[in-house]
Order: C-alpha cells, then structure tokens, then sequence
C-alpha cells in the first residue's frame, strides 16, 4: 500500500479490529518511484508514479537490495522495485516480546502448539505475501514443529534454495526470529525449510521420483497457498494455477500415508454476485452463481447456464489453437471475464478459485479439507511486528494514488463496505482451524470465512475520512519536498458522473482551465495527456467495480462460534480470532 501511518485509536485498522492500541500502523508500497512519508516524519522522496493504476500481481520478483535505516519505529521501503519488500526496524523485536505468541498457551484449548509439534508439512505458494507469515508464526510458535517442504519454480535446486534464501530466510519478516536464535538462526531455518523444486501447473507437481516419495512418506499437512490473484488474468494462465492446480496437489495429497488435513487457502470472493449475508459452505462440481440467482429471482425467460468444469478448461485449448499468438492474450483475458460474469462471478480470478474449491470437493474422497476463504489480505495488525506488507495488495493504488494527489474521486457505493482483515488474523485463524481438523481427521470438507463485513463494517465513506484525516496530518511530499494537501475523496455512484470528474479534474490539474475557456479547444498533445489519465483511473474503477459496489456480507458463523467448552479438540477457533 502507500503510506497509511495512522495512530491505532484514529485508524483505519482501528476501525475495521475494534481495538486500540497507542502503537503506530505504518504501512509501504514497494516501489522506488513513490513517495513515502513515515509517522516519525522521516520521509523517503521520488520523483514520480510508475503503472501504479495497472500494476496488481501475486508474483514476486528476486531482485533484492539494502534497505535504508530509520528511526525505531519507522517501517522503511528498501529501493528493491517489485521485488521482495523490506521493512527495517532498529532494534526489532516480537511485538508482545521476544518469545511472544498469541496462540502459546491454547494447549488447553485447541490445542494448536501441540498439534504443531513434529509435524511436517508440504506447503505451495510458500514465496507468496500470505504462506510468508504462516511460515514465521509456525517456526516462532513452535520450534520443535518437523520439516517445511516449500514447493517453489525454479530451474533446478540450486535457484530454488537461493529463492528460499532470498525470498524467505533473509526477508526483514524472519528478523524476530533471527533475535531469537541468533548466531543458529540459519542453520535452524535451513534445518526445518526444505525447497522443493516444482510447479503446480505441471502433472505431479513437476517433481522428481526421489522428493516425491519422501512427501508421499513424511508428510502430515498439505497447505495449498498458490494463486494467481490478478483479477483480469488470461483465463489460460487462471485456470491452469488456479482450477487445475489443486487436481494436481490432491492426487499427491492421496499419495501421502500420514496425511491428516489438506487445507486449501481461497478467497472469499468465491462466493460472486451472492447478495445479502453470506454462508460458510462448500462448493459442489457444477454449482453456479447465475443459476442461484436465476432460482431466488424466479425469472423463466432467463437461460440458465451450466458450469462445466471440463468444458472450461477445453474451450481454453480450444481457443488457444485458433487465434493467432498476437492477438492471444488480450483474447484470453476478455473470455475469462466474459464466463466469470456469464457464470455469476466478478472476474476470472474468483471464477477459477470456485472452480478450484469444486475440484477438490469432487476428488478430495475421505482426506479432510479445509478450506480457508479471507477477504481482502492488508498488513499484519501484531504479528511479527505491525505494518509488515509485500506487493502490491488490493486496495493500496487506490489509497496511493489519492495520497498524492493523483486521485480526487472514486466509483464506490459511499454506504458500500470494503471487507478487509489484517494478514496475522488470517494466519491465527488458520492455524486454529489446521489443529482443529487436522486433530480429529474427519473426512469432511469444512469453510471457513475471515472476513469483517458482518462483525465490524468498514463503510467507504468511513474510509474516505480516515484517509483525509490522516493525509492532512501526514502528507506525502512532493519531489520539490512540499507537501501534498488533498481534498476529502468524492465517492460517485454512477459512471457518468465519476467520468465527467475525471476530465474536470485532469484539466485541472494541468492548468489548462482557462487555456480550454479562452481557446474553445485544447491541443491535440494535451487532449491525449487528459484522455490517457482519465482511461488509466476508468480501467481501475471497472476492475473494482463489482467490489466497491458489493452486496453481499461475509459472514464468520463458523470461525466465531466452533468452540465446544471443555473439548481440547474442538475450543479455541473464537479465541484465536480474537487474540491475534
């Protein structure tokens, strides 16, 4: 995200957790062309904004640079462009204290710290921003928990451990854990991370005989994190990661002879066009939000499609062998949106994540599942320390662009609410759920929803007014080192109208007011310079769109209310959401 430094008692994530806290949120977009302004008021300065509109990836890159040390307490971008980021704090230590942990202690509940002991697990997606912090809270939780095999692309082992070094092991996230164990903190990383050489894509996860056997023998969790989350991806590439993916890491999950829990990481946005409050349930092969909403309408004039998974992922070869390369990709992204909405999903991104959920319902046979659905991923709220982020996450170009001033107006639903949850809820939620069913094995299918929608509400206009708040106490400063003044954010709810803002906004902006008043006409040069800010800005309210105008209310039932007083097994999901 840009820089959101806000004190806990005024903040956005104040708002969206309930609780107060004197300590400050700050959070870094990594990106050596922004400006950064940090709650101590140290400031990083840029020169300019770079594709920020466009820019919304899940990978991550292996470029990697020194980061800049600042005053305790300031979190700091390292210039490392869009590879890992970096957050530096002088004399960083667990938030909470050096042996901290939130779930230490539940041994009488859930049981989560037992469950961990010895375990080994085979993790995909281990390099993402999310498997990053699962990953440290399980080595800071518990030391004594057994190997982590990482399946990561790489060319061969080599590139695969330096990625595991680079990509993990040096990353500012693991510096609690390095204070812990200090001079041994490499060698005990590399005693319990093993990098697997592999890709989800291919058959067998692409992996050679001698790995497989051993995961196929060892190991106890499998925890499916790979994703491609960019919401207008080719629909090639979508369903191959995304549907395709987990068939391939099920089938190896049927291999293994101490398996007790698959646990597949989703998304909540699974759930499409579904209004109103929201369920924690399953997909079944073939479910259909078009044909939901057909049924709850009662309207017999409507077709009513059928989701064929199969018929999906031929119609992706089929098209594939009969369009020309140049024009492939640009084709494969307008037909993933056009089946996501045919279907009733926003986009291709949730439409081959709920195609993925289906597939390991239909293949998954007596392995237990769960399946993990949080809605919008932000910074961690505590854990390992406040504030960390990596990427480019979903609201950050918004909250950027219109901290420097590039951003007046946005197409939203002021009454609409963004559903987002910090990443360290996520992964204590997670864990509690792993130890619930990895403990009792039953083979079910469970979901599970992390969301704030329904428990605590962010309304967008809301947010608007914690982001003013905070920019007119906390500019960004421009690259002449003035700082940014910005006007309360204006929320439209038609197209129409937000795009009529753009133009006078843009205009604006380039002092060409009076030139346009006085002439009848601008230049050609400068028509086209108004014309491509305001297409960039129309390009991201059409991919938010069926976000900031979101009808449907998450509900978290299920994680809230699964504890049974007095059961080791199955007390502590509620208390693990709550104490993160």
């Amino acid at each position: 995200m840009g820089v959101l430094s806000i004190g806990h008692s005024s903040s956005l994530l104040s708002k969206l957790i309930g609780v107060q806290q004197n300590n400050e949120w700050h959070l870094a977009r990594r990106n050596t062309n922004v400006v950064f302004c940090q709650g101590g008021g140290n400031v990083i300065k840029s020169s300019s904004l770079s594709s920020v509109l466009t820019e919304r990836s899940s990978l991550v890159g292996t470029d990697h640079a020194a980061a800049t040390q600042m005053d305790s307490g300031s979190l700091v971008l390292s210039p490392n462009g869009k590879s890992q980021a970096e957050i530096v704090v002088k004399d960083l230590v667990p938030y909470g204290g050096p042996t901290s942990s939130t779930l230490i202690g539940l041994e009488d509940g859930i049981g989560i710290v037992k469950f961990l002991r010895g375990k080994k697990f085979f993790i995909t997606g281990a390099t993402g921003f999310l498997a990053k912090v699962f990953i440290e809270k399980i080595l800071r939780t518990e030391p004594d928990v057994g190997k982590m095999y990482l399946l990561i692309k790489a060319e061969n082992k080599q590139t695969a451990m330096e990625r595991l070094q680079n990509e993990i092991i040096d990353t500012e996230l693991f510096r609690c854990l390095q204070q812990i164990h200090g001079k041994s903190y490499q060698a005990f990383m590399l005693s319990k991370l093993v990098p697997v050489v592999g890709n989800v894509c291919e058959h067998n996860l692409g992996l050679d005989e001698d790995i497989s056997n051993v995961i196929a023998d060892e190991v106890d969790v499998i925890v499916n994190s790979a994703a491609n989350t960019t919401f207008d991806e080719r629909y090639d590439t979508a369903i191959n990661i995304n549907t395709i993916g987990p068939c391939h890491l099920m089938n190896i999950a049927k291999k293994c002879k101490m398996l007790k829990l698959f646990l597949h990481v989703s998304t909540a946005y699974v759930n499409g066009q579904r209004q109103g409050r929201i369920m924690e349930r399953p997909f079944s092969i073939g479910d259909c939000i078009a044909k939901e909403k057909f049924i709850s309408e009662v309207s017999p004039k409507k077709y009513l499609p059928t989701l064929d998974i199969e018929g999906e992922i031929n119609l992706v070869s089929n098209y594939k062998g009969n369009i020309e390369d140049n024009l492939l990709a640009q084709k494969m992204k307008e037909i993933g949106l056009e089946r996501a909405r045919r279907y009733g999903w926003q986009d291709t991104y949730v439409f081959t994540k709920a195609m993925g959920e289906m597939m390991i319902d239909k293949l998954r046979g007596d392995i237990p599942v769960v399946v993990m659905r949080p809605s919008v991923i932000e910074s961690t709220f505590s854990e390992p320390f406040p504030g960390w982020m990596e990427g480019n996450r979903m609201m950050d170009p918004i909250v950027l662009c219109y901290g420097k001033g590039q951003l007046t107006g946005f197409l939203v639903d002021p009454n609409g609410v963004l559903d987002v949850v910090p990443a360290d809820m996520v992964v204590n939620a997670t864990l509690a759920a792993m130890a619930r069913h990895g403990e009792n094995q039953k083979p079910d299918i469970n979901v599970y929803q992390i969301a704030s929608s329904v428990v605590n509400p962010l309304v967008f206009q809301d947010l608007a007014r914690l982001l003013y708040e905070h920019y007119s106490s906390s500019p960004c400063i421009d690259s002449k080192g003035r700082p940014i003044q910005v006007p309360l954010m204006k929320l439209f709810s038609s197209t129409e109208e937000f795009s009529g803002h753009l133009w006078r906004d843009a205009i604006q902006k380039r002092g060409l007011t009076a030139m346009a008043s006085s002439k009848g006409k601008m230049s050609q040069k400068l028509e086209n310079m108004c014309r491509k800010s305001v297409e960039q800005a129309k390009y991201l309210a059409n991919i938010y769109e069926p976000y900031t105008f979101y009808g449907g209310r998450l509900d978290t039932h299920l994680i809230s209310h699964s504890s049974t007083s007095g059961s080791t097994s199955d007390s502590g999901l509620k208390e693990a959401k709550i104490r993160v």
